[in-house]
């Protein structure tokens, strides 16, 4: 199947992706950040996705792309690769329409991820070594089986369930100057730009990703695809390489992307713990990181933070506030 160019991606999609998921996610809380607007000079605001139904953004595309399956597709069941939380989409969807769901997910996918996943039925496969591994082999096993591929990142109905994101922020805060995101294979920046880009094109979109997970970042940089290694991070939601569609994203969407060190996003997880936002994943983190490290080139407000997920296994968390 031939995945759609930026161009292609249309800002109706996202508003009809906004009618197919309502009543199955949550309209998540825009909430005001009185510490992060002090440092930004002016308002800063939460989009709370991490307080979404299976802790993440993740659910809003993964419905949207597999109830736009025709049913007797559908009905054959579904397959995908996760770090965890498109996994948890993708479970959840796939329970809902009562299908079977296999998630591909890496070795280290957090416990949490993983136990989740199963919780609401799907099966999981965590021999993979890594997250493109567990692509590679989640693609292969879907054309064995002839079974639809859900992709995390890719795919017109995925990009405009992430999208509507962006939909819920400009219905209520329809003066954002600023949009900060984090970034990893591209699918919910690719879904905010086709928004934005198209209805409210003066708003400025900045990425935030790790260090570790800095593919995009990195590719940018050069104007061609740039493949990291895998190491471990805070931020494995953001894990993994880009290809094609995500680079081109990328360049039509952003304005500018930032990294953080895994120290700086530990750092956020904490802050966001001790400001009563909640128990916040690193890949959600990054974006606050970003802020709170005055890493940006330039501030607009109102700026808005999507705080993306957050699924970080317990002890992981409570580990890094007993180390502050």
């Amino acid at each position: 199947m031939r995945h759609p160019t930026f161009d292609e991606l249309r800002a109706i999609d996202v508003f009809s992706a906004a009618r197919r998921i309502d009543g199955v996610a949550e309209r998540t809380p825009l909430e005001r950040s009185a510490a992060l607007s002090e440092i930004a000079g002016g308002d800063v605001w939460l989009k709370c996705e991490h307080r979404q139904k299976t802790g993440s953004f993740k659910l809003r595309g993964a419905f949207n792309a597999i109830s736009a399956l025709p049913k007797e597709v559908r009905e054959r069941g579904v397959i995908a690769s996760s770090a965890g939380n498109h996994g948890l989409g993708v479970a959840f969807a796939a329970k809902h329409f009562g299908i079977p769901a296999t998630i591909f997910v890496p070795r280290a996918a957090p416990e949490v991820k993983r136990r989740g996943i199963e919780s609401l039925g799907g099966t999981v496969d965590s021999t993979s070594s890594d997250y493109d591994a567990a692509m590679v082999l989640a693609k292969a096993i879907a054309a064995e089986r002839g079974l639809t591929f859900i992709n995390p990142c890719n795919g017109r109905d995925m990009i405009a369930g992430q999208g509507t994101v962006a939909l819920e922020i400009i219905e209520e805060l329809p003066g954002i100057e600023l949009l900060i995101v984090p970034v990893g294979g591209g699918g919910l920046l690719a879904g905010i730009g086709s928004l934005l880009r198209r209805v409210a094109p003066h708003v400025r979109i900045a990425g935030a990703q790790s260090v570790n997970t800095a593919a995009m970042a990195r590719s940018m940089a050069v104007s061609r695809l740039v493949s990291i290694d895998s190491v471990q991070t805070l931020a494995d939601g953001l894990a993994g390489d880009i290809d094609e569609f995500a680079l081109e994203a990328g360049q039509r969407s952003l304005d500018e992307i930032v990294t953080l060190s895994e120290r700086e996003i530990g750092d956020a997880i904490v802050w966001l713990a001790k400001e009563g936002v909640g128990t916040v994943e690193g890949s959600g983190a990054v974006g606050v990181a970003a802020v709170l490290g005055r890493k940006l080139r330039e501030v607009r407000t109102p700026a808005v933070i999507v705080v993306s997920g957050g699924n970080i296994d317990r002890e992981r968390h409570e580990g890094l506030l007993l180390g502050m």
